[in-house]
């Protein structure tokens, strides 16, 4: 149950969890949840969309911030492996353009020698002799003898000329086949960088809708919220009104009473019973409700437990409190003396009537969720003199 110590108007929304991840949005939740217990359905909704959209918003707008860096770097390397392949395939050009003049002059060198092949075949060897043959003197065969073998030197250079011209054919035969190779698989390196670059985009375009869906989604749930804000303000100002009906309640029958009952046990030290079976889901404590700009008391512990499960008293004792009561729902209250009582508020039935003495353990009522209750779970309070007081001082540190 909470009661409003201070009400400020202001819309301004909870501050986002800068990590946004889904345990943090979930406990934001939560939080809102438990300081708007007493607000309408429409505004704890509200308040659940504007927590889980603002906590969300700061990872999807590093992923929109993530998404661009990639987009950056793919086209970056899409550039980078275009550039590559153009300079490959430029290269494969030049390579190709040897390799056809490599076999330009092997098929020139080519005709030479056949040429000297059919000059040999018709009979370039006897018109050689015939050249000797012919000569007037020693000197003239000599000079004679010098022309035929230049020209046989000749014929056998035509010879080396062809075979290295079918040397270098081979080999750039073989540097077009790798330039051409290099080219191809740049130009696929440069495809697949391309796609990846597109698929980056996608991705960024996607991020950036999620980061607007959850704009809109923020700027609705605060649209509701305001529109909200009267009644809710009403609500909270009802609860501070049973929040200070209890205590006077209380004190008033405390001061009758002068402080009566004969609890013995501490106030402190863990010394009453866990009234229920459950896990705690929320604490004691002054909260501050971002959406409305308020400030609450949770006057107790809360404990999240199945709809009906049994509510035990916390001590013996006399209750002084049993009936409906606004935001606390069905609500008891059991004095166990030294002006020391405990309340057991949200039950979904009440088991006992006031004046009835009570032993430790006895069941009094139902865990349910009425009153101001976002579930099923057991309000639970202690206080001193009708004031409130942080129940943990009181149980036992396991809530067991």
């Amino acid at each position: 149950m909470l009661s409003v110590l201070a009400v400020t108007l202001s819309g301004a929304p909870a501050a986002a969890d800068p990590k946004g991840d889904a345990r943090k949005a979930a406990r934001a939740v939560d939080r809102a949840e438990a300081v708007l217990e007493d607000a309408t359905v429409q505004a704890r909704a509200a308040a659940q969309r504007l927590e889980i959209a603002t906590a969300a918003l700061p990872a999807a707008q590093q992923k929109v911030a993530a998404a661009r860096g990639v987009v950056a770097a793919a086209r970056a390397q899409a550039n980078t492996a275009r550039r590559k392949a153009d300079a490959a395939r430029t290269a494969y050009q030049k390579i190709k353009g040897r390799f056809a003049k490599a076999q330009d002059q092997v098929e020139s060198a080519r005709d030479r020698v056949d040429e000297i092949a059919s000059a040999s075949y018709m009979g370039g060897d006897i018109a050689a002799i015939n050249v000797l043959v012919g000569a007037t003197g020693p000197q003239d065969a000599m000079d004679r003898l010098g022309l035929v073998d230049q020209v046989m030197r000749k014929q056998q250079k035509t010879v080396d000329v062809v075979v290295a011209a079918r040397r270098d054919v081979r080999t750039e035969q073989d540097r077009a086949g790798l330039a051409e190779r290099a080219a191809e698989a740049a130009e696929q390196d440069a495809k697949d960088k391309f796609q990846v670059a597109r698929r980056a985009e996608d991705a960024a375009e996607d991020a950036q809708a999620a980061v607007a869906a959850l704009a809109a989604s923020r700027r609705q749930a605060m649209v509701v919220a305001n529109t909200q804000r009267a009644i809710v303000l009403a609500k909270y100002r009802d609860a501070q009104a049973d929040e200070q009906r209890v205590v006077a309640a209380l004190q008033a029958w405390e001061t009758r009473n002068g402080g009566g009952g004969s609890y013995a046990g501490s106030y402190h030290g863990g010394t009453l019973l866990m009234p229920v079976h459950g896990w705690k889901s929320s604490d004691f404590g002054t909260r501050y409700d971002p959406y409305y700009r308020v400030w609450q008391l949770h006057a107790g512990t809360d404990i999240a437990a199945g709809d009906g499960a049994p509510i035990r008293v916390a001590a013996d004792g006399r209750v002084i409190r049993a009936g409906y009561a606004g935001g606390y729902g069905n609500y008891t209250c059991v004095s166990h003396g030294n002006k020391l009582s405990t309340c057991y508020g949200h039950q979904s039935e009440i088991d006992v009537y006031v004046g009835q003495h009570v032993r430790r353990g006895q069941v009094i009522g139902k865990v349910g969720t009425t009153g101001a209750s976002t579930g099923s779970h057991l309000h639970f309070e202690t206080r001193v003199n009708g004031v409130p007081k942080n129940p943990l001082k009181y149980l036992p540190s396991c809530l067991c």
